[in-house]
């Protein structure tokens, strides 16, 4: 059983992920901005709530004390906070718009994965687990028999294609973890507006990659069904 801290998990994917990790038997600390609800959620699994904004330092620091003080070490970290940004015509966007984007799905992932990188290597199996789409892999976006690719979301899809590449680039320098990303495909949230499959469905592919063993893959972009084209 391991001890896995989640980014965002209040609701929606992170909430399911961590709701099928404590049914599991696992430890799980529920990382969310808002105290209350965060409070509310990680109370209703039977999990730790501790506060976290990923686009502030002090926080996220003080969210690895936490938990140093109180676990004193984690086997798998979930990136799984996320925005989806302005949507709309691309020449309203400005640069602002981006940097919101980027500062949460980007930003916010590295500076998570560097405060919790010295708990995880107290792990004997430390894995991170990034959550991507396939909103964000060329191959996708660019096939025409993908749902990926009837639509149109600049911020976002270059946000996760920055997820998938830090993922690759992350997994060949830390030797010591596993990294890979996962994508819950087209899932009924406030994201699409309630189109595509469940949540239950959507965070298939993060449980499995939070739970591998020693033998786990690295290094992978995956959903339920497998391997992704970047």
């Amino acid at each position: 059983m391991t001890t896995t801290f989640i980014t965002g998990a209040n609701k929606s994917l992170g909430f399911e992920t961590a709701r099928r990790l404590v049914e599991a038997g696992h430890t799980v600390l529920l990382g969310a901005r808002d105290p209350e609800r965060g409070r509310a959620a990680a109370e209703s699994l039977g999990a730790r709530f501790v506060r976290i904004d990923v686009t502030d330092d002090a926080s996220v620091q003080a969210a690895a004390a936490d938990v140093a003080a109180h676990e004193g070490a984690i086997d798998v970290l979930v990136n799984n906070a996320g925005v989806l940004g302005r949507v709309g015509p691309v020449e309203e966007y400005t640069a602002a718009d981006m940097s919101a984007v980027l500062d949460v799905n980007v930003v916010g992932l590295v500076r998570v994965t560097h405060a919790f990188l010295p708990l995880l290597r107290k792990s004997p199996n430390p894995v991170i687990v990034n959550v991507a789409s396939g909103m964000g892999s060329f191959g996708m976006t660019q096939d025409p028999e993908r749902v990926e690719s009837r639509y149109a979301l600049p911020l976002y899809s270059a946000s996760k294609a920055a997820v998938t590449m830090l993922t690759a680039q992350y997994a060949k320098e830390l030797k010591d973890v596993k990294v890979n990303a996962a994508d819950p495909g087209q899932t009924a949230t406030d994201f699409t507006g309630g189109l595509g499959h469940t949540v239950a469905e959507g965070a298939e592919a993060v449980v499995a990659l939070a739970t591998i063993g020693q033998d786990g893959p690295t290094g992978q972009f995956l959903d339920r069904t497998g391997r992704l084209p970047w």
